[in-house]
């Protein structure tokens, strides 16, 4: 059931949505679909509003700039990260409007980066399925691309297994890799252990909720390190 509670959500964002059991729907996290009896949860509109972020964001960089493919793949990383989809979930409050168990919601469900990044994803689908590509683009454009120059201020258009990586041919020659350590956790909630290597040598292990965010979190932990100890 759609909640008047909703409409201060669409007032923020600029988006009256004609379907509002599609916005409803885009708000369901995994873990309150039997709870609550809801119709779905927001995974499958977060796998669309992931590719609709990402031709979103590549064709306004495409059209608004003329820097290197490699500079434009570097802002695009930038504004599609998981930390900084977090950060445009908060300035909207969209973790106020989220439906959740009560187990998650105790847990901090509602401050979580990768929650609050998935339902950014997730309503950004919504948008595109209710309204299409350009009332998406325009949201985008509004709450997303706005950010560009902070994140490139900040020094977040350079992330840090490209910066490690960049260190590590520099002083040894050679490309780090890295290996999940391990998996635990329901399907909605995963937590990954991973660590970055140098040929054989473990600099640092990261944490996440994805491979790719635990390798990062490796990655920015190795930066940190002061000494390598590398076996030659």
């Amino acid at each position: 059931m759609v909640q008047k509670s909703f409409l201060p959500l669409e007032r923020i964002i600029g988006v009256t949505f004609h379907k509002k059991d599609l916005l409803a729907q885009a708000l369901t996290h995994r873990s309150a679909v039997r709870e609550s009896r809801a119709h779905g949860n927001n995974e499958r509109l977060e796998f669309l509003g992931d590719a609709v972020l990402e031709l979103s964001v590549t064709d306004h960089l495409f059209r608004s700039s003329d820097r290197p493919e490699g500079e434009l793949t570097n802002w695009r990383s930038a504004l599609v990260q998981g930390e900084q989809l977090a950060h445009v979930a908060r300035t909207i409050k969209l973790g106020e409007y989220l439906c959740m168990s009560r187990g998650e919601e105790a847990n901090g469900g509602r401050e979580k980066v990768s929650t609050l990044a998935n339902a950014l994803e997730a309503l950004i689908g919504a948008i595109y399925v209710d309204q299409g590509f350009q009332m998406a683009c325009t949201f985008c454009e509004r709450f997303i691309f706005v950010r560009l120059k902070d994140l490139i201020a900040e020094g977040k258009d350079r992330d840090e297994k490209s910066v490690f990586q960049e260190q590590a041919q520099e002083h040894y020659g050679v490309t780090p890799h890295y290996k999940a350590l391990s998996e635990s956790g329901p399907d909605h909630d995963k937590h990954f252990l991973c660590a970055v290597f140098i040929n054989d040598e473990k600099i640092a292990d990261g944490h996440g909720n994805s491979k790719q965010r635990a390798e990062q979190d490796a990655a920015k932990k190795a930066l940190k390190v002061k000494k390598w100890k590398i076996t030659p």
